[in-house]
């Protein structure tokens, strides 16, 4: 989607008066992504593990992962992949106003990570900050941002990235959790689009009573970290695998409906499927079993594992690079994680009704 982005941003902007403040839409401007480039294959993960290679790829689809060196942060592949978005947008980071990360391993508990992916850019004249909704956290994010732009604040252009390093918390003899993920970001940047493209509604959802499914006990005010928890492995990511399971399959069809009937069509009018990541065994399945053709799938994990809330924006960027995105095309996007979180969407692909040949 590279191209005069800036000029059709000022194009844009000038007619926001006749609008109306909240009135134009807003879609994805550009798209990219970014893992590091250690790859961990499923040889190297399965012997702690106390499995085969062959057994997580019958589980799970997953061949390899992607792992940050030691001096690696979460703000550090944030920003790469931010920089690359804003290569495919054919802005550059002067032209954000708002910079949201969303992420489940922060750089630190305080300051937010947005801030250091600021400075990282050199993008001081975004307001930062981070949203935090695990693995749908993208989805998020995106609302966020999305109602920050037409709110008429005078930003024109956001960047929304999902970012892990899963690798700096991950027990390597726990399969449930060792085989599944690995690091690495994804980001899109917003900005008005041309009516009857960009996003329509975004739902999203919370269920606390389910927290405790997926989380990292230790580090926070409730554990501080401490040589106690680090000897009990509480600093790791522990998963209770069959309710994750279980809430995926439950939660995919209910989402994936409620953003089609919001949006007025109907499963075969979709072109697209974007979604989190879990394991590509899993996510073909959810598809399946939700009606939906798994050939619009967007399937990314097989060679990034389950990168949180990177999943979703790195697999966006993927389809645009790989060109199973056009001008006008429908895309479903379906987010689900821990806390428990989901919320799903409809995207229009493009940024000018000039564009679209429908």
């Amino acid at each position: 989607m590279a191209g005069d982005n800036l000029g059709y941003l000022d194009r844009i902007s000038n007619s926001k008066a006749h609008l109306g403040s909240r009135n134009f839409a807003i879609g994805v401007l550009g798209a990219g992504g970014f893992v590091p480039p250690r790859v961990r294959t499923n040889a190297e993960v399965a012997e702690p593990a106390g499995v085969t290679p062959q057994w997580i790829v019958e589980r799970t689809g997953i061949h390899q992962r992607h792992v940050s060196g030691v001096d690696q942060a979460a703000s550090d592949l944030a920003a790469q992949a931010v920089r690359n978005a804003l290569d495919a947008a054919g802005l550059d980071a002067g032209d954000l106003h708002l910079i949201i990360v969303t992420t489940s391993t922060p750089d630190e508990l305080g300051p937010s990570t947005a801030c250091r992916v600021q400075a990282l850019l050199r993008a001081h004249q975004a307001v930062a900050f981070d949203v935090s909704a695990a693995c749908t956290g993208w989805l998020f994010g995106t609302r966020v941002a999305v109602d920050y732009l037409r709110a008429d604040t005078g930003g024109r252009c956001a960047a929304v990235v999902g970012v892990e390093a899963y690798s700096h918390f991950l027990d390597p003899a726990d399969r449930a959790t060792a085989v599944l993920f690995g690091d690495g970001a994804g980001a899109t940047i917003l900005g008005p689009v041309a009516q009857g493209l960009g996003f329509g509604e975004i739902e999203l959802g919370s269920d606390g009573d389910h927290a405790g499914d997926v989380l990292i006990p230790a580090g926070g005010s409730r554990h501080p970290a401490s040589t106690a928890t680090v000897e009990r492995g509480q600093h790791h990511i522990h998963m209770d695998g069959k309710a994750v399971r279980d809430f995926i399959l439950e939660i995919f069809p209910k989402a994936a409906a409620s953003a089609l009937r919001r949006s007025g069509m109907t499963a075969d009018q979709i072109d697209v499927i974007v979604t989190h990541q879990p394991n590509p065994v899993l996510l073909r399945k959810a598809c399946a079993d939700a009606g939906f053709d798994i050939d619009r799938l967007i399937i990314v994990g097989d060679l990034v594992g389950n990168i949180g809330a990177g999943s979703v924006p790195y697999a966006l960027a993927k389809a645009d690079a790989d060109g199973r995105l056009h001008a006008g095309d429908r895309v479903l996007i379906v987010g689900f994680g821990a806390g428990v979180t989901w919320g799903s969407t409809v995207l229009t692909w493009g940024i000018d009704d000039e564009e679209v040949d429908r």
